[in-house]
């Protein structure tokens, strides 16, 4: 008679199981719950990291003033910065290409290279001046200023020399108009450890500037003559781009630099401003758009890979040290 009869819920065994499954239910539930919201914040985060680097990576592989927009008048702005060299961001490659892109852009008003160089490679150095020159005769009406920043030096100088009008600012460093080559002898230190030199060639001169080896007069008479010729060189490029404004000074040409309000009175440059001054006030054009190229960081280990083993074989089988126009 009692099993037709339902028993208190706590004391029932049947419903004791109910309470316990539904409790069961209600906590699998939840946890089901919980494993979707975190399986939703965690794809939500994926995609903010799959974002974050795909922001990183175009910044990193797409900055080149290759795509800079078309607009109405403005002033075009390069940045020439470091050491000019065909391995780094101050090459004739990068220089000549930004160049190229603000000079053939309708909405160009002028042109502002902006520098800070200590100089660097004079092969590099002129054929940005030479780029510059060709330009200004394709693009008559486009005017070409250099604006000074801390550092026109050597090399720096010899590309600023093609432009209409340089501006420094008072403090800037600007001149040394001058060649160096460098190098080191170890003669010395070897006879001292005991240390021989071995070295074949082919051809009276091949190991000329071994820096293991003792330098000749000849070495010297010849390294002097490339350097005045490149020296020369150099002179004519300014002499050219500045003209009359240069001041006889004895010292112009002897490496010796100034500070900027000393360049101005030597005629080595014409003025004092930045680039938002020489927009605002001399191009008349304030927007200024940015076209300076700058290699991505795969560009530059792939170059300075390949440069690094060029330079290491000219060192070690032609001369000590390069020459600088610095």
């Amino acid at each position: 008679m009692s099993d037709n009869f339902p028993r208190n819920p706590r004391g029932n065994d049947r419903g004791n199981d109910n309470w316990e499954r539904e409790a069961l239910e209600r906590i699998a539930l939840a946890s089901v719950r919980e494993q979707r919201a975190a399986r939703r914040w965690r794809i939500f985060f994926r995609f903010v990291f799959l974002a974050v680097i795909a922001v990183i990576a175009w910044r990193v592989f797409d900055l080149t003033g290759d795509h800079v927009a078309k607009s109405t008048r403005h002033t075009a702005l390069i940045d020439l910065q470091g050491e000019i060299s065909s391995n780094g961001d101050a090459s004739a490659d990068n220089i000549g290409g930004a160049l190229e892109s603000a000079f053939e852009d309708d909405g160009t008003a002028g042109v502002i290279l902006r520098i800070n160089s200590p100089g660097g490679s004079p092969v590099q150095a002129g054929i940005i001046y030479r780029e510059i020159k060709r330009l200004r005769a394709k693009y008559p009406k486009t005017p070409l200023y250099v604006v000074v920043d801390d550092m026109c030096a050597s090399g720096g100088y010899y590309v600023a020399a093609a432009a209409d009008k340089i501006y420094v600012d008072k403090a800037s460093i600007v001149g040394s108009i001058g060649v160096l080559m460098d190098g080191f002898g170890f003669t010395g230190l070897m006879d001292k450890l005991g240390i021989q030199r071995r070295m074949h060639t082919a051809g009276a001169n091949k190991g000329s500037f071994d820096p293991f080896s003792p330098e000749t007069p000849q070495m010297t008479a010849h390294a002097q003559d490339m350097l005045d010729q490149i020296h020369a060189q150099f002179i004519d490029a300014v002499k050219q781009g500045r003209g009359t404004r240069l001041k006889d000074d004895p010292d112009l040409f002897s490496g010796e630099f100034w500070t900027g309000e000393k360049s101005v009175q030597l005629g080595l440059a014409d003025g004092f401003g930045d680039a938002s001054y020489v927009a605002r006030e001399i191009i008349k054009q304030p927007d200024i758009v940015d076209y300076t190229q700058k290699e991505s960081i795969g560009e530059k280990v792939v170059k300075r890979f390949g440069a690094s083993v060029g330079d290491a074989a000219v060192r070690a089988l032609t001369l000590g040290g390069k020459v600088q126009v610095r």
